[in-house]
């Protein structure tokens, strides 16, 4: 063929005429629509491209005690953040700033995390910045291209040590968290609660955060503001509580220095914690703007867990003021009266089998009542009390108790009490043929493998301390509606004899060191065995006798017994009960073993295998 024929380059020069035509219509059209039909919206595009969103933080709810006073609030400070392009631009004015500031190499990783998870946000680089660091980040604005600084919320704890258990501290969220839901409405970087009131009320405390934006380069660099609509943070809701911070001032006062333990004290009528308080402590305002990691290493692994909720989170051999859980079982359950006695008097022991079982008291305390068995706490009376009641009774009567379960308080983290749900338990530990029912004279005593928290005993107590027999639900925040009761066992009847006995303890009982001439005070004493060092002590009492308004129970670890903790938990009820002024010239005074009640004596090992029959 013969590519230039005439005709065939007509042709050729025809169809290379259309095609230019057809590119050339369809750059017109392309032109069109860039320049009018889609004018606005690339112009709206193009101006996004220059804005980047700025989050401002919404300030924290406060949190308050009954009275109104502040525990938990709000004061400035400042926060760095910064925009940039790519993560090579964000590096180098992120290290360039560090010269005016600390930022260890770990901290400076979760900086960079921040960015590359979200580029087109600002990055916080620092919380709580030192106000020089800020001035000198300032005055070389110019040098640091994309530089954010901003004034924020800052959380703030005036109280620090006396309550933080209580109050928990906020911290940075994880992605983790975000990813299963825990916190709600959660940004990535966002300050969330950890802990205490601070995560349990989180989503109520956190508020909302507002946005603004600023306008910056095509390097990333920040120009100013963008003068358009902003959005303001709404602060999160003030949370009321039931606690009274005289009182919890007054708690940390008078609890020993230096010693591991808790404290509570609790409105028998309502389940109102009105104070609590664990040692050691910490101060939670240590965790604003991010804890330093070796302080946080320190509380992490210390030996006295300074971190740890005791009175939650803590558990312990409830010891003798578990007998008025035998005592309430025995008049429920077998109509036994206070009047009752055991068949063998305490010598300052008990033979069974082949086993001795030791009273505290090793001169014995001869033939009692059921009433002088509390008082004195014999151990002789309550050894033959659980044979009385038998294992199946034991088990059975503390979980309808709420003994085995959690309170239901509005804290997170409550730990469940320990204790077996039946025979299999011990099967399972020991082997079927490895124990016997020796067990039960361990159980009836508070011993053995039996371990609560203090706001489960002090739920136990409160029911004591009310006239209907129902157990108060623990709570700190007073707006979750009514009252919440859990029905209970006792019969008013009993309820009054039991009290009776109480309060027999403190007139002429154990704790009758920690009498007091001006109020009616009821509580049992309690030494739980320790291996690993001294014994601890415990004390719950509840008054005015003839109308309970406050329950206090304190267990100190290696406090070797209750009678040298009832006097402080005395002087707390006589405080929160008669005022500030009543016990002013009374100070606490922490009793020695040398000059107190004998110091009771242990009783053999536990898991001592007889293989007799059960």
């Amino acid at each position: 063929m013969n590519w230039n024929h005439p005709h065939i380059l007509a042709r050729r020069a025809q169809l290379a005429s259309v095609m230019v035509g057809g590119l050339f219509v369809v750059l017109v059209g392309a032109f069109f629509r860039l320049q009018v039909v889609g004018a606005d919206q690339y112009q709206i595009q193009s101006r996004n491209n220059s804005r980047r969103p700025v989050v401002l933080r919404a300030p924290r709810g406060i949190i308050v005690d009954r009275h109104g006073a502040v525990i938990a609030t709000n004061v400035p400070s400042y926060t760095i953040s910064l925009i940039a392009a790519t993560r090579s631009a964000f590096e180098a004015t992120l290290d360039s700033m560090l010269v005016y500031g600390t930022l260890d190499s770990l901290r400076r990783e979760e900086v960079l995390g921040r960015y590359e998870r979200s580029p087109d946000n600002s990055a916080v680089i620092m919380r709580d910045a030192p106000f020089a660091m800020v001035a000198a980040l300032e005055e070389r604005k110019s040098s640091f291209p994309g530089l954010i600084v901003q004034t924020e919320p800052k959380r703030h704890y005036p109280h620090r040590d006396i309550i933080s258990h209580l109050l928990g501290y906020v911290g940075e969220v994880s992605e983790e968290e975000l990813a299963a839901s825990r916190f709600v409405r959660a940004r990535l970087g966002g300050l969330v609660g950890r802990g205490g009131l601070e995560e349990q009320y989180d989503s109520r405390l956190r508020g909302f955060d507002g946005r603004r934006l600023v306008v910056v380069d095509a390097l990333g660099r920040t120009i100013g503001d963008d003068g358009g609509e902003r959005l303001e943070p709404e602060q999160g809701d003030t949370i009321r509580t039931a606690l009274d911070l005289d009182l919890q001032q007054y708690v940390a006062d008078v609890f020993p220095a230096g010693q591991r333990g808790a404290v509570m004290a609790m409105d028998p009528r309502n389940g109102d914690i009105l104070a609590m308080y664990s040692s050691p402590s910490f101060d939670p305002n240590a965790f604003i703007g991010g804890i330093d990691r070796d302080l946080w290493e320190e509380w992490r692994t210390a030996e006295d867990t300074p971190l740890l909720n005791r009175a939650v989170q803590g558990i312990y051999p409830p010891a003798s003021p578990w007998k008025l859980v035998l005592a309430l079982l025995a008049l429920e359950k077998r109509g036994l009266t206070l009047d009752t006695k055991m068949p063998v008097q305490c010598s300052g022991g008990y033979q069974y089998f082949t086993r001795y079982f030791r009273c505290w008291k090793s001169t014995g305390h001869g033939e009692l009542t059921l009433l002088e068995a509390i008082q004195h706490s014999c151990d002789v009376y309550f050894y033959q009390l659980g044979l009385h009641l038998g294992l199946d009774v034991l088990f059975e009567g503390p979980a309808a108790l709420g003994l085995t379960s959690r309170t239901g308080v509005d804290l997170p983290n409550e730990v469940v009490p320990t204790y077996p749900p039946g025979r299999s338990y011990f099967d399972d530990l020991y082997g079927p043929r490895g124990w016997t029912t020796a067990v039960t004279l361990n159980l009836a005593i508070g011993q053995g493998e039996n371990a609560q928290t203090l706001i489960n005993m002090m739920q136990f107590y409160a029911m004591l301390a009310r006239n209907d027999g129902a157990a108060p639900v623990p709570r700190l925040v007073l707006d979750r509606g009514e009252p919440v009761l859990v029905p209970g066992l006792a019969s008013p009847e009993n309820i009054l004899g039991l009290r009776e006995a109480l309060e027999m303890v403190v007139e002429r009982g154990t704790a009758l060191r920690s009498r007091l001439a001006n109020l009616r005070i009821a509580g049992k004493t309690g030494t739980a065995q320790n291996s690993g060092g001294p014994n601890h002590g415990w004390f719950i009492g509840f008054g005015p006798v003839e109308d309970p308004q406050v329950v206090v129970g304190a267990i100190v670890e290696f406090g070797e017994h209750g009678s040298v903790v009832a006097p402080m938990v005395t002087r707390i009820i006589e405080r929160h009960l008669l005022g500030p002024d009543a016990a002013a010239d009374r100070p606490v005074r922490w009793i020695l073993p040398s000059d107190s009640a004998p110091v009771p004596i242990e009783i053999e090992p536990r898991r001592r295998r007889t293989g007799q029959t059960r």
